[in-house]
């Protein structure tokens, strides 16, 4: 998988930088679309395979409005490209409450209405490359931060894309390859605890750091750790099997208050990926198809889901056993000595260097824990909050802020289809519990 990684933007030739963030516009674009040649057939692009988000058709368009309306907003360019499309596609990124369903009709644009204006849009982008002032540091005020925004916007929806194609009837995607998922699965290795030690954490970019970040990523946060265990693995398929089968599902004392009200609205009995074989088992679903079940990959839970597995192995075990804290997945993250972009290779399952899927959790050994970083993300307990000296970006003031508000918790670590910002030590993204 050819993949650009994110640009340095406070350091060297002011017209070299320029064709690198030209590359890496284009990388982007042409990943994104890459990602859509998975999807067999053009009534999959106004299906709603998850009902509080929006089709396909939504964020094939939405992420080339994205630009434009930056843009416009930051008084880059003055005209719109196509009215009716960034209307129709504007806002979409954060998915409603499980029980708000939005049951509205909308006269989508066709696929090829969209891509002819995605064709637009990256000519436009590239002029405003090729003319707009630029000088080095690029800071919060410069006509490349809005650039940069859209590229690393984009890539959010790369990833939260792909989930919405997993969630397609799997007749209605196709198996592409340059999007492999990883041959090889077996059974799922014994999980134990490690211990780690306690420390000091400081985090919060400031404004002349090197790379590019969202306004929440920005400010200063410091804590003292005490020391914990955390386990040596993240938790695999396998070992979520176990709750399966003890009825971890349907007993309510596992589970939170809103937890609970999940579960049974949704008649939930299993994670979202796990397709019931009609003989007692089970299949995996990957992106692009159905496989045998990989018992020692991740499992890919929501929030709610991982709460109670916790609370039922600390129930089986008579140990303190739950999620970490944002503060201690730092201490953590200080094991992996390469951050991106500044490694030569991965450190791990990230930035698809490997596959279009996860992979085992005893594959990528990062000083004696695993997948600190890649493969899967990984649930907190801490609801994502400001840090001290936070300001909102001017050209976008509802990324972070509507998050803000106790129902949104952190994930960390990035998976393997996280790029750019998302595959970064700093980001922070932070879903409602109940996003998968």
């Amino acid at each position: 998988m050819n993949v650009t990684q994110t640009t340095i933007l406070n350091a060297g030739d002011v017209e070299q930088k320029r064709e690198e963030i030209r590359a890496y516009f284009h990388a982007t674009y042409d990943l994104y679309e890459k990602l859509f040649e998975g999807i067999a057939h053009e009534e999959a692009y106004t299906m709603r395979p998850e009902p509080l988000r929006h089709p396909l058709i939504f964020y094939y368009g939405h992420t080339a409005v994205f630009f434009v309306n930056k843009l416009r907003v930051a008084g880059v360019i003055d005209e719109r490209v196509d009215a009716r499309i960034e209307a129709m596609m504007a806002i979409g990124v954060d998915e409603m409450s499980w029980d708000d369903l939005d049951t509205g009709h909308y006269d989508w644009a066709s696929v090829a209405e969209v891509q002819e204006y995605r064709d637009k849009v990256r000519a436009l982008v590239d002029d405003v490359i090729s003319s707009a002032e630029l000088t080095l540091p690029i800071d919060w005020s410069s006509p490349f931060w809005i650039v940069m925004m859209g590229i690393e916007h984009e890539r959010i929806h790369l990833e939260t894309s792909s989930v919405l194609m997993r969630q397609l009837p799997v007749d209605q995607v196709r198996p592409h390859a340059e999007w492999p998922h990883c041959p090889d699965a077996g059974d799922a290795p014994e999980n134990s605890l490690v211990e780690v030690p306690g420390g000091s954490v400081s985090i919060g970019k400031d404004r002349q750091d090197a790379v590019y970040g969202w306004d929440i990523e920005y400010g200063t946060h410091e804590a003292d750790v005490n020391a914990f265990k955390a386990s040596r693995f993240v938790v695999s398929n396998g070992q979520f099997r176990d709750f399966v089968e003890a009825g971890g599902y349907n007993d309510e004392s596992l589970w939170t208050d809103e937890g609970w009200r999940w579960r049974t609205f949704k008649k939930a009995e299993h994670p979202l990926f796990w397709v019931p074989d009609g003989e007692g088992g089970y299949r995996y679903r990957a992106m692009l198809e159905e496989i045998d079940m990989p018992w020692n990959w991740p499992v890919d839970v929501n929030y709610l889901e991982a709460k109670a597995f916790c609370n039922w192995e600390a129930q089986r075990t008579g140990k303190d056993i739950r999620l970490p804290t944002e503060d201690e997945w730092y201490l953590m993250a200080e094991r992996v000595e390469t951050d991106h972009p500044f490694w030569d290779q991965a450190p791990g399952n990230i930035n698809l260097e490997h596959w279009a899927s996860a992979c085992a959790v005893d594959r990528f050994e990062q000083s004696g824990l695993y997948d600190v970083v890649g493969n899967t993300w990984q649930w907190t307990e801490t609801p994502i909050d400001a840090f001290d000296g936070f300001e909102v970006h001017p050209s976008y003031d509802d990324f972070s802020v509507p998050t803000l508000d106790g129902k949104h918790n952190l994930i960390k670590g990035g998976s393997w289809i996280s790029t750019g910002n998302e595959a970064t030590r700093d980001a922070r993204y932070a879903f409602r519990r109940h996003f998968p």
